[in-house]
């Protein structure tokens, strides 16, 4: 159980990892690369959360640690559904997906209650409650409990329109 926010939300990240995860076994690779009109594809949305390809969203966390107010531009329509990407396989993509979000949530779970109150400028955020200059643990709690929520229910969908799920 975890005993520390850093642990909290590490917890929340491996528990959202595992039901995207789960709700792709079995999805073969002409499926995953299906788009339902005007929608995302299983393998953009797996994209999408992996980040900038070669980049990935570790560095972006760990900028809060390593420097002052750190700016992040955030690209929340961005797929990042590069070539290389596209022909990667769908598991390769889940893959480097879960390796992500372990490596952030691995990364959090040790932090000090003072390295989560950290802050950066989020410029994305200026409308949301916490605003554009939200703490560690306010972005990492967006990132593991409203982002990956809303892309599993996303998926879900998405697999729904393709028929896969009923």
């Amino acid at each position: 159980m975890p005993t520390s926010e850093g642990e909290r939300i590490a917890e929340s990240i491996r528990k959202n990892v595992e039901v995207m995860e789960r709700l792709c076994i079995g999805v073969d690779e002409a499926t995953a690369s299906k788009r339902p009109a005007d929608r995302w594809s299983p393998k953009e949305i797996i994209s999408h959360l992996c980040g900038r390809e070669g980049i990935g969203l570790l560095p972006a966390v760990r900028s809060f640690i390593e420097q002052d107010t750190p700016r992040l531009d955030l690209h929340p329509e961005d797929p990042f559904f590069t070539g290389s990407r596209a022909r990667m396989t769908f598991s390769g993509l889940l893959d480097t997906f879960g390796r992500e979000y372990h490596q952030i949530a691995d990364f959090v779970a040790d932090l000090s209650e003072e390295q989560l109150r950290r802050k950066a400028h989020v410029p994305a955020f200026k409308e949301a409650p916490m605003g554009e200059y939200p703490t560690l643990a306010d972005f990492l709690g967006v990132l593991a409990e409203h982002h990956l929520e809303f892309h599993i229910n996303h998926m879900k969908e998405i697999l729904q329109a393709l028929g896969v799920l009923r």
